[in-house]
């Protein structure tokens, strides 16, 4: 299936002027730097997806297809780390949007300590100075599984691979 330009990946709140959710945006746009509403956004729409997905998959009968299902859907957001290994189908119904919000690769970088803010993780990201294993990434929306945390790092032939760099004087303090 071929998708066109205009396709959106999310869904816009459905009453434009509410105050306090306007307020709670601006709030999760802060606090991790996102560009836009469109990102968050975008989140929640990954969010009630996973949670379309769990109750679609806990309203069938326990047979021995759906158990398996079940089986991959959980596994799949274990390793995405948007829930933990000892969760059940149904914390799926109990995320947040912060728990996919954790795992973009911006929010990562800054919680690594790699920046001094989630924006400056993302300028670090969108210029290139970030790498993912031995690719680099420029995506600051990108979903980061669980055990590629650690993989996370400066791009060896950026200048903010230097400790000594003035970005990365104030976080190592």
């Amino acid at each position: 299936m071929a998708l066109g330009s205009n396709t959106k990946f999310y869904e816009t709140p459905n009453h434009p002027y509410q105050g306090e959710r306007i307020a709670d945006e601006q709030n999760l746009i802060g606090r991790y730097g996102l560009k836009n509403k469109e990102e968050l956004w975008r989140a929640q729409s990954e969010l009630r997806s996973y949670r379309r997905e769990a109750r679609k998959l806990l309203g069938r009968a326990e047979g021995e297809g759906s158990r398996f299902e079940a089986d991959e859907f959980l596994t799949r957001l274990k390793r995405l780390g948007v829930l933990n290994e000892t969760d059940a189908l149904d914390d799926v119904l109990s995320l947040d949007v912060t728990d996919v919000l954790e795992r973009r690769l911006q929010t990562v970088v800054y919680r690594k300590g790699y920046a001094n803010t989630p924006e400056q993780a993302r300028q670090f990201i969108s210029h290139g100075h970030i790498v993912l294993g031995d690719a680099r990434v420029t995506r600051p929306g990108m979903k980061v599984e669980a055990d590629a945390e650690g993989e996370v790092g400066f791009d060896e032939h950026s200048p903010i691979a230097d400790e000594l760099h003035p970005e990365r004087a104030e976080a190592q303090e």
